[in-house]
């Protein structure tokens, strides 16, 4: 059942009550709806929530201007609503850099970490391309660079079978507000600036997760990622583009929930001598 914040955050809660708590974040120009597949195999074990990030989906457009502050600070103000003091946060594309984000300023929050298709250190040219599709999309709007995002997200076979997932995901984005869209993409740019050998560096347990043919978060960013983090596992999927997690859910739900299962009880408690 959809639910809506005082702030304007539209956020479903599902699974057993009482459960650990493992929050989803959805990436850029998409919707909490994302998660609906894999949201439904973790809430069989864990009380999970999706939300929608500002100006996303059901959720009120922002009142500042995006950054990944911004966005984490959306996601605190939605866990102190609830109550949630700790919790495992998966999140993907811009949603594993909001999560970064929040484990750098707020550790205590984080009892785990997976981080799925998500952007990190780009080579020169890499950079240019995005910020070129970041000016493209200010003038345009999101219809500016469908087509290419969509051959870049989904491997062409998916795209000639499933035309209706690939048009339900297209509907989605191009239902953004055209200015939110592009300041979010603004900060799918350059916000992994902010990310690189992060200081203090992220403690939480994680797993690093990216397809093999993503071109936008390749493997090297995802090995880069996970040598920054101490402990971290990192798993590169055969064959998928960037949403290689609607293509083939089970390659992602089976080492994501072995990586819940994983975790020690103490993970999911807060840190001794914070408050409750």
């Amino acid at each position: 059942m959809k639910r809506l914040s005082s702030d304007g955050t539209a956020y479903t809660l599902a699974g057993p009550h009482g459960a650990p708590v493992v929050v989803l974040i959805h990436g850029l120009g998409l919707s909490r709806r994302l998660w609906d597949q894999l949201g439904s195999e973790l809430a069989r074990q864990y009380r999970v929530l999706t939300y929608d990030l500002c100006g996303h989906g059901e959720t009120a457009l922002p009142t500042r201007q995006p950054s990944l502050t911004v966005l984490s600070d959306q996601l605190c103000a939605l866990l102190d609503l609830l109550g949630i003091q700790r919790c495992a946060i998966i999140g993907f594309s811009l949603g594993g850099m909001i999560s970064r984000r929040l484990a750098i300023d707020h550790p205590n929050r984080v009892a785990a970490l997976a981080i799925l298709n998500s952007p990190h250190e780009r080579s020169l040219e890499a950079q240019r391309l995005i910020e070129e599709r970041a000016v493209q999309t200010t003038l345009g709007g999101p219809a500016a660079t469908i087509d290419s995002t969509l051959e870049r997200w989904f491997t062409p076979g998916f795209r000639e079978r499933q035309p209706d997932v690939v048009a339900l995901i297209k509907g989605w984005v191009l239902a953004n507000n055209s200015n939110n869209f592009a300041l979010h993409r603004r900060v799918l740019a350059s916000g992994v600036i902010e990310l690189i050998r992060p200081a203090p560096p992220i403690t939480a347990p994680t797993l690093v997760m990216t397809c093999e043919n993503d071109s936008g978060s390749t493997p090297s960013m995802a090995h880069a990622i996970a040598a920054e983090i101490a402990g971290a596992q990192t798993v590169v999927v055969p064959e998928l583009q960037h949403l290689g997690m609607l293509e083939r859910p089970e390659l992602f739900a089976m080492p994501i929930l072995r990586f819940l299962s994983n975790l020690p009880p103490t993970c999911w408690a807060l840190p001794k001598g914070d408050k409750p």
